[in-house]
């Protein structure tokens, strides 16, 4: 019968993030979806990121969250901005 001691140490390899990419000029655009707070959320998050970074927040776009979002309006930010936020909030 072979038995494996349990005790040892766990060894980590230590991580690093990535650098991010460089969003200086970069518009934000917000895809809000309605909901609750969810605006709110959106657009402080955005003016935030735009201050730590130098972008810029772009086109703001309200949509109803119990329908699928426009093709439309996802070409138009697909054409507009670099980073769309958007999410939910209840």
């Amino acid at each position: 019968m072979l038995i494996h001691e349990p005790c040892g140490t766990v060894h980590t390899p230590p991580l690093a993030l990535a650098e991010p990419p460089p969003l200086v000029g970069a518009t934000i655009g917000v895809l809000d979806n309605t909901k609750p707070n969810a605006g709110v959320l959106l657009h402080r998050l955005a003016g935030r990121l735009a201050e730590r970074t130098g972008a810029v927040v772009g086109p703001v776009v309200t949509k109803n969250a119990a329908t699928p979002c426009e093709d439309q309006v996802l070409d138009r930010l697909g054409k507009e901005v670099r980073i769309v936020l958007t999410g939910s909030a209840d």
